[in-house]
């Protein structure tokens, strides 16, 4: 496994009701919400680390599904909407 820095990162989850609020919350403090349960943004490989592990003391590992898609920086990917873009998100062009 290479040593790789992300500096740009995507959440996806599908949490148990008692949890969502906290996974939401600890996500908040990181990223920009996106839509319903995603999160975007740029990210320290430290506080990468520290959501990380935050997350794994909230869920429920049996039940709960969480998935973050790691990027070297928000340049390696394109995006495209299809229907309302909501301007409330973060913007990956620039």
């Amino acid at each position: 496994m290479s040593n790789v820095n992300y500096n740009y990162a995507f959440i996806f989850y599908d949490i148990g009701e008692k949890r969502v609020q906290k996974v939401f919350k600890a996500c908040k403090k990181y990223f920009k919400h996106h839509q319903k349960s995603v999160f975007r943004g740029h990210i320290t490989p430290a506080n990468l680390l520290e959501l990380k592990g935050e997350l794994a003391r909230i869920i429920n590992k049996d039940e709960d599904f969480i998935t973050i898609i790691k990027m070297k920086s928000k340049a390696d990917f394109g995006e495209e909407v299809l229907g309302t873009d909501h301007q409330k998100t973060e913007s990956l062009i620039i």
